[in-house]
């Protein structure tokens, strides 16, 4: 029988990539995370984890085992939360999502869920999906609005037990102060802005103007980088440069800015909802990802999917 708790341990260290960041997450000593992972190999038959003095990584075998703990873990959630409702008559919804999706979203999708079910105690998470998705796989969170821009979505080892279910795409525009030589444009390319200094909102909308810099031939001239980009916009109206801002961002209007669409290929973030794959019904959950794809349709800028 394989034990729950040595599933843990293996989650543990594929989150952390070593056994000693493991061991101090789960407040063992990394001679017990490596005791647990040793003796789940032997009852096995298999390696789980291939070491090296740069860490771990999991093996194939690996890989099916974390995502088995998720789903345990996850099971073991829910059945602590159907036995509360039991108890309380009260079914708890735990949503995660990133600031500027929830605040364009939320206000509008949760009193739809409360009209369809009253007795929902709502828990709400902020954080990014590189934090957030896996806290769905794990069972922690039921529900978390989440984007990304090309590629997969960032969640880990297991992606197979997520639903995603898109509900807008989001592009990034350039915003400049309106009396900018580019203020009046209809669209831009972002090789036209070889020459003009940046401030950036979200690390990740960095990343991106550099990959899209580096392909239109310019290294971007980065004056300023924020987490917010309420803050970011502020700093342009300042005159510290120009920024890329999705468009579900550009809310509340600063005064004195512009923002203009990029021309493809444009930067543009895919928001949608994650959930965990279930075997039995949660109709807070779909009427919830209902609420969410509704509000989604009616809203602006940036609605489709």
């Amino acid at each position: 029988m394989i034990d729950v708790q040595r599933l843990r341990v293996l989650r543990a260290v594929a989150d952390h990539g070593s056994f000693s960041r493991a061991a101090v997450a789960l407040r063992l000593t990394p001679s017990a995370v490596s005791q647990h992972v040793a003796v789940l190999e032997r009852s096995l038959g298999a390696q789980v984890v291939a070491r090296s003095t740069r860490g771990v990584t999991l093996t194939a075998a690996g890989q099916v085992m974390v995502g088995a703990a998720e789903s345990v873990a996850a099971a073991l959630e829910q059945a602590r939360r159907q036995v509360e409702r039991l108890s309380t008559g009260r079914v708890q919804l735990t949503v995660a999502t990133f600031t500027s999706g929830g605040k364009h979203l939320l206000p509008g999708a949760l009193p739809r869920l409360m009209a369809a079910h009253p007795n929902t105690q709502l828990h709400i998470r902020e954080g990014e999906p590189e934090a957030t998705l896996p806290l769905v796989r794990q069972g922690a969170v039921d529900v978390a609005l989440a984007y990304h821009f090309e590629g997969p979505l960032p969640v880990g080892p297991s992606p197979a037990s997520l639903r995603w279910t898109p509900l807008l795409e989001d592009p990034l525009h350039v915003v400049v102060p309106e009396r900018h030589r580019f203020a009046d444009r209809a669209a831009l390319d972002i090789g036209e802005l070889a020459a003009e200094p940046w401030v950036l909102g979200c690390l990740k909308t960095e990343a991106h103007l550099r990959r899209y810099a580096e392909q239109a031939g310019f290294e971007p001239d980065v004056r300023g980088s924020t987490t917010d980009y309420f803050f970011a916009r502020s700093l342009v109206a300042a005159g510290v440069g120009i920024s890329l801002i999705p468009a579900i961002a550009l809310t509340p209007m600063v005064p004195g800015l512009r923002a203009v669409p990029v021309r493809p290929p444009a930067p543009t973030r895919h928001i949608g909802v994650a959930t965990i794959e279930r075997g039995h019904d949660r109709p807070h959950v779909t009427a919830f990802v209902e609420a969410l794809r509704e509000e989604a349709r009616g809203s602006g800028p940036a609605h489709g999917g």
